[in-house]
């Protein structure tokens, strides 16, 4: 949290702050301990966000797939798990996201790998906790966007439905019969709603 002029701002409302650990950059991400939790950065602030559950690994894992699938044979890009570290430009801040996907013409901008992503993903997925607030949610997309990401796609397991946030500050939510569509970012994809929350044995 800050507070300015009397007001109370929480940096990073879809996660906890963990105020003990004082300012941190984003490399702290790579080395932090595995307690369970995953971990970002914001503003310098270290923040607490939970695990994934079988269902949210489950979606991340599916669209991860799919997109994989899609772009490698096209060589339009690469797509990083749950774990993978961006930084932001300009900003000492770091986030997860449950899916990233990093178009093929910046992956040479990407110089020492051991390091986290140097950039914001151009696409971000985020499979949103059970009693996660909508607006919690809502602020994680404009930080990402305000970062550089293009598209992010805010998947809500308990409702069935895919919130879509662009750059331009378009936003739309999609039901079971709609599809993802790649749009600019990943050109030609698409995947269909429904098969984001299918079984996952099939």
């Amino acid at each position: 949290m800050s507070a300015t002029a009397g007001v109370t701002t929480v940096i990073a409302p879809w996660a906890e702050a963990v105020p003990e650990a004082g300012p941190v950059t984003v490399d702290v991400l790579l080395t932090w301990p595995d307690d369970g939790y995953r971990y970002e950065v914001v503003d310098g602030m270290l923040v607490r966000v939970a695990g994934s559950g079988f269902e949210a690994s489950s979606i991340g894992l599916t669209i991860a797939a799919e997109l994989r699938a899609f772009a490698r044979p096209r060589r339009l890009g690469v797509a990083t798990p749950a774990d993978g570290v961006y930084k932001f430009p300009g900003a000492e801040t770091g986030l997860l996201p449950d899916v990233g996907f990093i178009v093929a013409s910046k992956v040479a901008l990407i110089g020492d790998r051991s390091r986290p992503i140097p950039f914001a993903p151009d696409l971000a997925v985020e499979v949103a906790p059970p009693d996660q607030p909508a607006e919690a949610m809502a602020a994680k997309a404009r930080l990402y966007l305000d970062g550089g990401t293009r598209l992010v796609w805010v998947v809500w397991p308990g409702r069935q439905e895919v919130d879509v946030w662009r750059h331009a500050g378009q936003f739309s939510t999609l039901g079971l019969t709609d599809r993802l569509d790649g749009e600019d970012v990943v050109p030609g994809f698409s995947l269909l709603v429904k098969d984001v929350f299918a079984d996952p044995l099939g």
